[in-house]
Formats: C-alpha cells, structure tokens, sequence
C-alpha cells in the first residue's frame, strides 16, 4: 500500500523573490481531502498526467477532493509577483483557471513535460524551471504594488494610509493598482497576511523565536498582532471555515494535515525582528 505524503521546498534560485514554496503531494490509496487557504498570492497546481490549474488569490477557504494515486506539484507565488498572465489577477479571485485557457499552448507543453519526468522531484524541477523561463521574459505591470506588499507583510507597524503615502499615492490608486496586480485590496492583503504570520509562528517551534510564555494561542495571538483570541479567532473562521484550536489540532506547532510547512513560512519568519511583540 502506498501512503500519503507532502513536501515542501524553497523554489530554485532563478524563482526567488517571485515564489514561496514549491511542493509535491502525493495522494496515495486513498482521497485526500485538501483545504486551501487565503495566502495574499495566485498558486499553480500541477497533476502529473492532468491539466494545470490556477488557482486565483483567495477570500475564503476552498476544499477540493483530490482523488487516490494523484500527484500534485504546485508553486506558491508572492503577493504583487509580476506573474506571465494576460489577465488582471482581480478577475481571478477566489478561481481556479486551467493554464490552457490563458496560456494556450504552452500550458500543454507544460503538462507534458512534468508527465514525461523520470520522478516526483525531477518533475518539480522541470515545472520550475519552465516557470522561470516565463518569468525572464515578464514585466512587472507596477513594482509599486509589489512594494506595497512587502510593506505589508505582518510586524511592520504600517497601515494602508501611511503605505499610500509612502509610496506617494492616493489609498484610492493604492487599491485599484493592488486589485489589478495582486487581486486582492490593501487591507485584505494586509490581514490575509498577518494571518499567514500567525501561521508561520504556530508552525515553526523554536525557530519562530518568540518570548516565553507566548507558545499558546492566545499568544500567538497577540505577538501576531490581534487585539486579541477572539479577534484571531474571528479572522480565522473566516479565513479558514475552522477555529484556530480546529486548523491547530488542539494545539501550536503544526497544523491538523500533519504537514511541514516550514519552507512556506520562511519569508515571514526572516522578516520578524527577533523578540518582537505587536
């Protein structure tokens, strides 16, 4: 019998600063019942032997029923990646798009060289490397938006007025020019990512360097930068459909699949300030 298994990898070089992880998940004898989860960015999933999909920035959790024997490589993009699409990404919100259809071709070919490799990992490879040719011939439509978004990655005391004005822009040109190249407006992609570094804090254990006493939720919770448990508690049903105690296990220190999410949570753990509180 063959069990079911994920794994996550920083993405090659040539993708750094574009993507955030890079994965393979591998069904086994049985379905597997995946909840995906608001990142602030755009995902591409990648069945060997199927066609690839896009899967938009998102809102609100989405549950796909992935069948038994199926092998899914993925990337995971940064928010305000300048990314090869022929669409303005606030079209594909909360979506999931086959490749096929805004690529043409070339998603094709795409398919058939992930299929056509010796491995799991020599096909997570090609997959890579196809993407950063793409990428290589891309233009960024607004590096401002992609400033934005590392502005507001969690632990910076910002908000989206002061963000504006640093970047010497109206809140109304901050939005549209966010909508368009990340899908997602200034404060969602701001709170959609704090709550990405909630995550990467119950995730990472000792690594997420926190004070003593802050392991419990409450404590995350307040390093994270909510008000409070109930506040967290209130961005995550809505974020996730679940608890935090619920998408925890019971628990910090990992989440209820059992998965390593390490890779996935570095770029927020590398921009935390060692014994930063709020």
């Amino acid at each position: 019998m063959s069990s079911a298994s994920y794994l996550e990898r920083l993405p090659i070089p040539a993708l750094r600063g574009v993507a955030r992880t890079a994965w393979i998940q591998d069904t086994g004898d049985a379905a597997y019942q995946q909840r995906h989860l608001p990142t602030g960015g755009v995902e591409l999933h990648v069945p060997v032997g199927g066609d690839p999909i896009l899967l938009g920035a998102l809102t609100r959790p989405q549950v796909e029923l992935i069948p038994a024997h199926t092998t899914v490589l993925g990337v995971r993009f940064l928010a305000g990646s300048p990314l090869p699409l022929p669409v303005a990404l606030d079209e594909l919100v909360d979506a999931r798009v086959l490749l096929r259809d805004l690529w043409g071709s070339p998603a094709d070919a795409l398919a058939e060289a992930v299929a056509l490799a010796s491995t799991s990992a020599a096909a997570l490879g090609v997959l890579q490397e196809r993407l950063a040719d793409e990428f290589r011939h891309a233009e960024h439509p607004d590096p401002l938006v992609r400033e934005a978004a590392a502005l507001l990655m969690p632990w910076r005391p910002v908000d989206v007025r002061s963000t504006a004005d640093r970047l010497a822009l109206s809140e109304s040109q901050l939005r549209r020019r966010c909508l368009r190249v990340v899908g997602l407006s200034p404060k969602v992609l701001q709170r959609t990512l704090r709550f990405q570094g909630f995550l990467a804090l119950a995730q990472a254990g000792p690594a997420g360097r926190l004070p003593h006493g802050t392991r419990s939720i409450a404590g995350l919770a307040a390093v994270a930068g909510y008000a409070d448990q109930a506040h967290l508690s209130r961005e995550c049903v809505r974020l996730t459909g679940v608890t935090p105690a619920q998408l925890l296990h019971g628990g910090t220190g990992g989440c209820a699949c059992g998965h390593d999410h390490s890779a996935s949570y570095l770029p927020f753990l590398q921009v935390r300030p060692v014994g930063t509180n709020h």
